[in-house]
């Protein structure tokens, strides 16, 4: 199953992932596209760091939605002059916790890095799931140079 575009228009998008083995790449292809259009498109400043913490944070979140409610997963994302949005949806109303910092531990950090990247972090329990936000910084504090580079 490949990803479907449910809604699309400037400034928001939203995309219903298969939950398959390729929709975390997916997901992060879309998040580089968005931006880089928000870019071209809008003329917003987009740092290559905003790209690059945004691929990581739906990375992350994807991750988990695939690990711990396997089936679709909806994410959308907004953006504005400041920020942009990433909404993660899965249909296991269970909210993660992050765990406290260990160095020794292996894996299980990823709650953790994202709410180290983000400028915003929020979970809220949905009738049939949870919908878990992210909000990223697009410039970089004192250099708000857009990037032209997309992966």
């Amino acid at each position: 199953m490949r990803t479907i575009v449910v809604g699309s228009n400037a400034g928001h998008e939203c995309y219903v992932l298969s939950g398959d083995d390729g929709c975390i790449a997916e997901a992060r292809r879309h998040v580089a596209a968005f931006l880089d259009q928000a870019h071209t498109r809008d003329a917003l400043l987009v740092s290559a760091r905003a790209t690059e913490v945004s691929q990581l944070v739906v990375s992350e979140l994807v991750t988990n939605a695939r690990k711990y409610a396997p089936g679709p997963v909806m994410m959308e994302l907004r953006i504005d002059a400041d920020t942009v949005e990433v909404i993660v949806r899965d249909r296991n109303p269970t909210v993660p916790t992050a765990r406290a910092p260990d160095p020794g531990r292996i894996g299980q950090h990823g709650l953790e890095i994202v709410k180290a990247v983000t400028t915003e972090f929020d979970i809220q329990q949905e009738t049939a799931g949870k919908r878990i936000t992210a909000r990223i910084a697009l410039p970089d504090e004192g250099n708000a140079a857009p990037t032209g580079r997309r992966q």
